[in-house]
Parts: structure tokens; sequence; C-alpha cells
């Protein structure tokens, strides 16, 4: 559709393409065009999956013992955070530079209102472009760019346009691009409510829009029956609200977890993992300029049970060494004898600009201490790689199963 007079298409939905896959293949040619899987060990979940692997049904969330089992012939690879963070935070520098109205959605999604952009840089398809464009060269990956005048068609329109396409709706098609679609597609229809639409002999937007709003109410309730019945008529009353990331919003948090590469009921093991989960958090809270007062520790045992523990510090902190004596404090109050552990967690919350912390000064502290060291090694880190400075203890140990 796009071509048309796509004035007023003021809002942009832009997609990242099997981000975390494509972020981990970026400097791999050998991998391009085969099926690739990012995950956890053998027990984990699977995080991406190229459009290779899904072909063959593999999912986001899915375990990875059944991945593997879809699609045997995929090459696995272990996420890496850090990369993820980076680009993500790459790209929506992009989006900003665009218009500065940006609403991310997670690490891979945003909204961009382009109404003050239009003049300065032409038609919405042509802004849908040169984002794609601006992504794939200075980050290596691919998006896909949704426009129409509405939050919820542009979404649709995204997902159409994939992978690594644009598709605009002008106002005029609006209804011609919605109504042969299925109702699963329009935002905010899941599994139960398409069932309770099914039952009714709804099968398409189309289906939905020529129902009378007060059968969907009845059958739905008022608020969502009303509100699907303007969705499938192009109507979407939400608008663009400049709003960052949880990894870039003061009020959210930042965490990471690991799933064991077979149940544990060794502390030193568990140590080790946590203090490996809180170098990699610390490292995002810094690159963020954040810091956090409040850590969580989440641990899930064999049969799957799960429980979090928190502790709010005195101040906050961005220290790898602090969350980790929090993190570690926490897991010691637990009193496990022997219990087996599947994952553990931690989690840093309540972030706020690090600039605007206070931080007690201590008589007779060393001049350089925990923190100074902590920036040293990110700098190492972002040159070398993950793998180039590390605490002794998260050497690889006979036996262990645990890599660096």
């Amino acid at each position: 559709m796009t071509g048309t007079d796509s004035r007023g298409c003021s809002v942009l939905h832009v997609d990242m393409d099997a981000f975390y896959a494509s972020v981990m293949t970026r400097g791999c040619p050998e991998l391009a065009g085969s099926p690739v899987i990012v995950g956890g060990g053998q027990r984990g979940v699977v995080l991406s999956a190229s459009y290779q692997a899904r072909v063959s049904g593999v999912r986001s969330g899915m375990p990875m013992t059944r991945a593997r089992r879809l699609c045997p012939e995929a090459t696995v690879i272990a996420p890496d955070y850090d990369a993820f963070s980076t680009v993500s935070a790459s790209v929506m520098e992009i989006f900003r530079q665009v218009t500065p109205v940006v609403e991310t959605l997670s690490m891979d999604e945003a909204f961009l209102d382009i109404r003050g952009a239009v003049r300065r840089l032409g038609a919405p398809e042509v802004i849908a472009e040169l984002i794609r464009a601006r992504v794939t060269d200075e980050q290596g990956i691919t998006c896909s760019v949704g426009g129409a005048t509405t939050l919820s068609v542009a979404k649709l329109a995204s997902r159409r346009a994939k992978p690594d396409g644009v598709l605009v709706v002008p106002p005029t098609a609006t209804t011609a691009f919605l109504h042969p679609l299925a109702v699963e597609e329009l935002w905010g229809v899941g599994e139960r409510t398409a069932d309770q639409l099914h039952r009714l002999g709804l099968r398409t937007v189309g289906d939905l829009a020529h129902t009378p709003a007060a059968t969907l109410q009845r059958a739905l309730g008022p608020a969502l029956g009303s509100h699907l019945h303007r969705l499938a008529w192009g109507e979407d009353q939400r608008v663009v609200t400049s709003r960052r990331g949880a990894e870039e919003d003061p009020e959210k948090s930042t965490g990471a977890d690991e799933t064991f590469g077979r149940d544990t009921d060794d502390p030193e093991v568990v140590l080790r993992e946590l203090l490996r989960l809180s170098a990699r958090v610390g490292r995002r809270i810094r690159a963020a300029g954040l810091a956090g007062r409040t850590v969580t520790l989440k641990v899930r045992f064999a049969d799957f049970t799960t429980i979090t523990r928190s502790r709010t510090r005195a101040e906050a902190t961005d220290v790898t060494r602090e969350i980790f004596e929090t993190a570690a404090g926490l897991f010691a109050a637990l009193g496990l004898q022997r219990a087996r552990i599947r994952l553990v967690g931690v989690r840093v919350e309540g972030l706020q600009p690090r600039a605007s912390t206070y931080r007690q000064l201590v008589l007779g502290a060393r001049e350089q201490g925990w923190a100074d060291a902590d920036r040293a090694v990110d700098r190492a880190v972002s040159r070398f790689g993950s793998a180039a400075v590390q605490p002794a203890s998260l050497l690889r140990r006979h036996g262990l199963g645990l890599s660096a």
C-alpha cells in the first residue's frame, strides 16, 4: 500500500527482525541463511531463533530440548546480554535522531511519532526507509517498519512487512488492510478472547467490525467489547508517548538469570553463578549511567518452585562487588540444606541516574576502589569481549560445567 497518499500516517512502528539472533550472528557470515537458535543450556529456553529455525517450529520461550528436536541442524549460540543492550541503545538513538517522540516498548521495538519530521525528512515511507538503511549500515542487523495513522495499525503493518520490509497503510486503505486479517492479529486479542470470538462465529477483523458493538459488549464485557470494535474499524485513541525502555527508565530494574546445566546443591557453584550474574547486571547499569538500592535474588528449585528475596541497601550502587555481596547474603540467609537448585537470578531495582545519587565517603578508604576496578574491566570488556577480564573464581574448573 506504500506509494498511495500516506499523508496523515504520523505513527511508525519499528521492530527488529529476530533481534537476538541477528545480533549474535552479524559477525558470522558463515551462518547467513542457516537456522540459528539463541538460548541457554540444554535445560534452558529459546531466547530467539532465526527465520530459518522458525520454519521448523522453533519459537521464543520454548524449552531448548524441544527446539533441538524440532531443528537438530540449527547452530545454538549462548546469548550475550551486554551486546544486546549496546546494540539496542544505538538503535534507539537512531530513532531519536529522527524524532524526539519515541516510545520504547522493549529492546527491539518502538513507536515513533514523526509528525515533526515529515517536512525535514520527507514522506512516512521515505523516513521508514531511512531508518531501515541506518540500522543496517550502522548495526549490521535488519528491521521492519509499519506506518499508519494509529498505533495499533502501525504495529500490524510492521508485522506484515517482516522480514526487512516497509508497509505504510494510508488512511483511505485502513479498513481494506484490517478486515481480511484474523481476529487473533488485533492488539490485545489473546488465546482466550480469540476462543470467545470464534464461538460467536467471528474469524476475521471484518466479521468483528460488522458485529454490533452491543453484541460484543455482552459477550466480552463493556470495556473489551467496545475497544475491539473500535480497533476493527482502525480507531485507536492512544498516542505515542516519549518513554524509554526498562534499561533506560530509572523507575525500572535490570536483572539476569541462568539455568544450570544440571541441578546443583553445591553452594560454591551457586555463589560463582551469582558473581557472574552480578557482574553482568553491574555492567548494564553502569553503561546506562544508573545505580539502584534494592538487590533481589531469585532461586528456582528442581521441582520448579521459585522464591525471591530482596534487600534494600543504605545507598544506591552500581558496583559489582556490592551487588554480589548483597545477593550472596540473601542466599546465605535462606539456610538451604543441600536443596537442589535449577536456576538463580540477580536483579537491581529502583534504578536512578548515578550522577544524582549520594554516596557516603568512608574514612581511610582507598582512593582507588571496586568502582574504579569495575570501570577498568568495563573498558576491557567493551574492547575485547566479556571473557577478557573476570574474577579468578569464574575461570572454568574441571567438572563444574560453568563457562567463563
